[in-house]
């Protein structure tokens, strides 16, 4: 919970037994913390502290004030004095502090001020000095509150490293400063950052772009690939095949990548595009057009992006000559039309409503917004330095959202806590905020979903972290939000971000929190965190696929995450979690041939792996099968055992995986690896049985298997190669059997031809054979014997 005015929390606290116990030993004032500490590297209990007053509102921000100040403690943080010669006079902001390894009587210090300057100090901080006559360089003064980061290098006290929004390094203890990073290589806004005590030359940046390392002093940089750690805002989809998940990240713009890969095991940094800057908020693609493709960064920038042409265009609606200034909040509204697919909506206090791709934009609704000019400050936003980011506009629309079932109805959420709806396009708009039970005042309204499984139904959260309230809440109503019911049911954990319902089964919900996925099969009265591979991370957006049924999860920190097939989670009622055990339904299962090709990519990037490419199996257990017997098989039509398959035996929802091929087949011995022979051929096309025994109880379920629909094969070339498979992989046909294996559709002329000539060789080869081990085999066998030599034994034919 953040640190409020009176609650005690802030200062610098101190423990003596590894964490269990703290004892606060500087305490300023309520509205004041600790901002940086300092240890002398040979007189551990020499500490420097850097006192910070700061307030951070959702509308207005404010650092600086009495409270700042650095204070000094020799005897191991129990008593502090404040260190005041040679700073500047208040009211002072952020101080930055590094003490020099090489010599530590010597310090350094950037010091947010009217006037903000780098500082030095070569008696152990009892008396400073500016490093610069007259204005500080931009590194050094340029948001001072939010870059306040020093570095010594470990063996010179002269060269004194500087994150800001490059990384800076001076050379001559502060005199002049020279850029390291400016440039496409590395991501500005520079963070963290370490110099290897034990070798100078080797560095390590983190910025909003991720992680960079340097070997030679910062001449040149190599980016840490491999680290799944980014923050997406919202997510979407298209319709494409396989389809492309789009996503706006915090400070890296917006992109767009595959679901899967059609070649390659894993979906790489490679197979990403991006399609806007900035923060990267809402982006999708135009749903007539998937390549024009909408984004947004801060402050509702929203562009239009035609991907085959490259050609970037401005939409952003500017008002009119006396109408008043338009207020987008840092991450603004701004979605497809529902019910057409050629209008947007965005949002600032007022919805917008565009009809040609943004070239045109007509306000459809009046302020729908609080309009407090309390909380419209943001020109005077920031304290002791002015601070202009748009990152506190405020009193401005965060949530809209068209009906799918109603076209005109639709909803808008603000970030002061308005819950707005239209049932006219836009002509008429009522407050339904007050109808909202056990709501605080002026809560953001982070969603609104509106459902599809009946007019006048919507879901709504509220977000009210940004002013200390933790706690969640999430709402449905039934009429037009004339009245609303909460649904916060028992194991719902964090404030909330998102709601999403069901396409397909109404009492089906999702919920991202700042503390993970949840999922709820009654409407709301009992929530289950979804676990698995998805760690306990905020939960931005949510999206679910129409056609796929795949759950689409951004994250913030982990970044997308996708949940193959939600279907079985639709039939998970009551009466089938109380059976033993149940099969559930899953969605067909696609017969795909991924192209081998070679790529040696090595482990420099990260890859999220593609789909699995079998039939997905997905069984319920109401208890986990610890004793007797527990099978999976897969039977085809006629009832024929087809694969036997490892059974999970966990409590809850098992998925097991089936390759949707028979055993590799037999190789004869030779002195190479057969490796087109290593895989099985796919079985027939058509409806197969699941049947899960457990104990004495059997059931019995169905799977699907559906043709690729990319390579748009007739069923009757399928059914050619599917014949000319069988027979070689009968033949033990190595080579030939892989050429056809590979291919989905028809085999060549020349591969059919030569599967009839491999036949009719093997036919002779077994009538050359049986000639052998008939009468004139039995007449060998018989002299053998009687000279008392063992008979020759002849293999069965396979």
């Amino acid at each position: 919970m953040p640190a409020l005015p009176g609650h005690g929390e802030r200062g610098l606290f101190k423990t003596t037994d590894s964490g269990k116990t703290w004892k606060k030993v500087l305490f300023v004032n309520g509205t004041t913390g600790c901002a940086d500490i300092e240890m002398d590297p040979q007189e551990p209990d020499v500490m420097y502290a850097a006192m910070w007053q700061v307030r951070r509102q959702p509308y207005f921000f404010t650092s600086g004030g009495p409270g700042s100040g650095l204070y000094k403690s020799t005897d191991g943080g129990e008593h502090w004095a404040q260190v005041t010669k040679g700073l500047p006079d208040g009211p002072l902001g952020r101080i930055a502090l590094a003490v020099a390894p090489s010599r530590p009587g010597t310090l350094y210090a950037i010091v947010e001020s009217k006037d903000t300057k780098m500082y030095r100090s070569d008696d152990m901080a009892e008396s400073w000095r500016p490093t610069v006559e007259g204005r500080a360089p931009l590194g050094i003064r340029a948001r001072p509150f939010y870059f306040a980061n020093l570095e010594v290098d470990p063996t010179d006290h002269t060269r004194v490293y500087n994150p800001s929004f490059f990384l800076s390094v001076s050379s001559n203890a502060g005199r002049s400063f020279e850029m390291l990073t400016l440039g496409p290589s590395v991501h500005p806004d520079a963070h963290a950052f370490w110099v290897n005590p034990n070798d100078a030359s080797h560095l390590i940046l983190g910025t909003d772009g991720g992680i960079y390392v340097s070997h030679d002093r910062g001449v040149t940089w190599g980016m840490v690939g491999t680290l799944p750690v980014s923050q997406l805002y919202h997510v979407a989809f298209d319709m494409q095949r396989p389809y492309r998940v789009y996503g706006g990240l915090q400070d890296n713009g917006s992109w767009m990548g595959p679901s899967r890969v059609l070649a390659g095991a894993a979906i790489r940094n490679r197979d990403w595009t991006n399609v806007g800057i900035g923060d990267g908020f809402h982006v999708f693609p135009d749903a007539r057009d998937p390549s024009v493709v909408y984004s947004e960064y801060q402050g509702a920038q929203v562009r239009r992006l035609h991907t085959a042409t490259g050609e970037l265009k401005d939409i952003r609606p500017h008002p009119k000559t006396g109408e008043p200034p338009f207020r987008f909040n840092w991450n603004a509204a701004f979605t497809r039309g529902a019910s057409d697919p050629s209008v947007l909506y965005l949002g600032g206090q007022y919805v917008f409503k565009s009809r040609d791709g943004g070239d045109s934009w007509q306000r459809i609704s009046p302020d729908l917004t609080t309009n407090d000019p309390a909380k419209q400050r943001q020109r005077e936003s920031g304290g002791v330095t002015l601070d202009n980011s748009t990152a506190e506009n405020h009193c401005t629309i965060v949530s809209l959202a068209e009906s799918p079932v109603e076209p005109g109805v639709i909803w808008a959420g603000t970030d002061d806590g308005n819950l707005q709806l239209t049932r006219d396009s836009g002509r008429t708009w009522t407050n339904l905020v007050e109808n909202v039970p056990g709501l605080p005042r002026h809560t953001w309204v982070s969603t609104i979903e509106p459902s599809r499984h009946g007019k006048g139904s919507a879901y709504a959260t509220f977000d009210g972290h940004r002013t200390g309230d933790m706690r969640p809440y999430v709402y449905v109503t039934s009429d037009y939000g004339r009245t609303w019911r909460s649904i916060l049911g028992e194991g719902l954990d964090g404030y909330l971000h998102v709601v999403r319902q069901d396409l397909i089964n109404p009492s089906l919900l999702f919920a991202g929190s700042e503390f993970g996925l949840f999922v709820t099969l009654d409407g709301g009265a009992r929530w289950a965190r979804v676990t698995g591979n998805l760690p306990a991370v905020a939960v931005y957006d949510i999206a679910i696929h129409p056609r796929e049924h795949d759950l689409i999860i951004a994250t913030h920190g982990r970044g997308v995450h996708i949940l193959d097939d939600i279907t079985p989670l639709r039939k998970l009622t009551r009466e089938v979690l109380a059976q033993t055990a149940a099969i559930l339904p899953a969605r067909p299962s696609t017969q795909s041939i991924a192209p081998v090709l070679q790529d040696f990519p090595g482990d420099n990037d990260f890859a999220a792996p593609n789909p699995p490419g079998g039939a997905v199996i997905t069984y319920h257990l109401k208890q986990r099968h610890i004793f007797g017997k527990l099978t999976l098989e897969v039977l085809d039509g006629a009832g024929k055992l087809v694969k036997a398959l490892p059974a999970g035996a966990r409590q809850g929802i098992n998925r097991v995986y089936w390759s949707m091929r028979l055993d590799a087949p037999k190789s004869a011995s030779a002195p190479g690896l057969g490796a087109r022979a290593l895989a099985g051929p796919m079985v027939s096309e058509g409806r197969y049985t699941v049947r899960l025994t457990k104990g004495d109880e059997v059931v019995t379920g169905t799977i699907d298997l559906v043709p690729d629909p990319l390579t748009r094969h007739a069923a009757e070339d399928r059914a050619a190669r599917q014949s000319l498979v069988l027979r070689l992989y009968a033949m033990q046909a190595d080579r030939l059997y892989g050429s056809v294996l590979s291919y989905a559709g028809r085999p060549t002329v020349s591969q059919l031809r030569h599967g009839v000539s491999l036949d009719a060789e093997l036919k002779k080869a077994f009538l050359d054979f049986e000639s052998l081990t008939g009468n004139r085999l039995n007449t060998l066998n018989g002299r053998l014997q009687k000279a008392g030599f063992k008979p020759v034994d002849v293999p069965k034919r396979p």
